[in-house]
């Protein structure tokens, strides 16, 4: 996986366990190892922008995603089978942190910065995948497939 980090936020994240966790997300949903992804970090003020450019809404986010190929999960749809093949190589986007956002979320929801950060990243990958959960089917699938995903990460995360 080609897996590349931006951080213009000027807040100190680390960007190797977020490069270790969008790689075990990636390989969870079986996308081909020779697959590209840019997650880029950055304040309140140009996640507000990209926030009202693309979504139309004021004010800054937690995560924005921008999806480049049309690209789904593996035959393994991240249960990896013997014997499935990995979806073909593919620039899959962009997803886009604002760990201002994730740490007022993550005081509200009493967990640290760097826990709210893994899950926003998981959401954000899941979005360039194609999951959506704007209708209740799909906000059940999408975050209990999220769920999963970070269970799994909890038990490889490399401890800091």
């Amino acid at each position: 996986m080609s897996i590349e980090v931006n951080n213009e936020s000027g807040v100190e994240v680390d960007e190797g366990l977020i490069v270790s966790l969008a790689g075990h997300v990636l390989e969870r949903m079986d996308i081909n190892p020779l697959a590209e992804l840019s997650i880029l970090i950055v304040d309140e003020e140009a996640m507000a922008v990209l926030h009202e450019q693309w979504m139309g809404e004021p004010g800054p986010t937690d995560v924005l995603s921008f999806p480049m190929d049309e690209l789904r999960p593996g035959p393994g749809s991240g249960a990896r089978q013997e014997g499935d093949a990995p979806t073909d190589p593919a620039l899959l986007g962009d997803v886009v942190l604002c760990p201002q956002v994730a740490a007022k979320q993550a005081a509200e929801a009493g967990h640290s910065t760097e826990a709210e950060l893994e899950l926003l990243c998981t959401h954000g990958i899941l979005h360039l995948l194609g999951y959506d959960h704007a209708e209740p089917d799909e906000h059940k699938e999408m975050f209990g497939l999220q769920g999963e995903l970070l269970e799994s990460w909890r038990e490889v995360r490399p401890q800091r």
